[in-house]
């Protein structure tokens, strides 16, 4: 692959979709429930990517899913989880959730806190593999893992660094007190990546980003990465034969 076949998707923020239930504000990168677009249904493998804010002790009640992989990272806030298969946890910023719902499972996420709200990312990602049995995990992300490097947070092995799911992707997170430049290389020639800015100012070949940006690449070996100081990047690395 050489840089003149990669392919580019700048997604600004401002054109994602907005819902606001009141109890629940959420900013959706594809066509999720009430809000459609034919241009984003997915990036290969990447299905949802939703920026959800929860009311004080509201949430999610319980609801069914299958044959999809759900990670949620919490950003700010306690949320805590609820499922059929007997577990029950709250999680806050500096952790990762992961549910194979496989077979089928039913859960519920909620706001642990009455007094302020929890705001968490939510992400599904289609399965290499249906019907597997469901299974449940988190685990603390360190934060010496993501300060001024990507550190991995999801991956297929169940041995590597993060929490594990059933397809072959691998997620990373940076946090950035000052500017840098790294390079990223991807795992497999068959994927592609999807970079989400949370916050700060990042560079990606040459295309800049801001704050709930996000930029799909395809057809890319390596990505460079400039950050400015106070960047937080998620770097999603997905088949994109999907």
């Amino acid at each position: 692959m050489t840089a003149n076949n990669t392919k580019y998707n700048i997604v600004k923020a401002a054109s994602r979709g907005h819902a606001d239930h009141g109890w629940l504000r959420s900013s959706h990168s594809f066509s999720f429930a009430g809000y459609y677009d034919p241009e984003k249904i997915h990036f290969g493998a990447l299905r949802v990517l939703n920026d959800d804010y929860v009311a004080a002790g509201e949430g999610f009640g319980k609801h069914p899913h299958d044959n999809m992989e759900i990670i949620s990272i919490p950003l700010s806030g306690e949320l805590k989880h609820g499922d059929n298969l007997g577990n029950t946890a709250v999680i806050t910023a500096g952790e990762v959730q992961v549910m194979s719902a496989g077979t089928g499972v039913i859960h519920s996420e909620m706001n642990n806190r009455t007094d302020i709200p929890v705001e968490f990312l939510q992400i599904w990602v289609f399965p290499d593999k249906k019907s597997v049995k469901p299974r449940y995990d988190q685990k603390k992300i360190s934060k010496e893992s993501v300060t001024n490097r990507l550190g991995q947070i999801v991956s297929p092995d169940e041995g590597e660094e993060g929490v594990w799911i059933h397809q072959q992707a691998w997620f990373h997170l940076g946090e950035f007190d000052s500017d840098a430049t790294i390079k990223y290389e991807l795992k497999r020639s068959e994927n592609g990546v999807y970079i989400f800015l949370l916050e700060g100012e990042a560079n990606v070949d040459g295309h800049r980003l801001n704050k709930r940006d996000a930029i799909a690449v395809q057809d890319s070996a390596a990505l460079s990465i400039e950050l400015s100081k106070g960047t937080k990047i998620l770097v999603m690395e997905v088949p994109v034969t999907w």
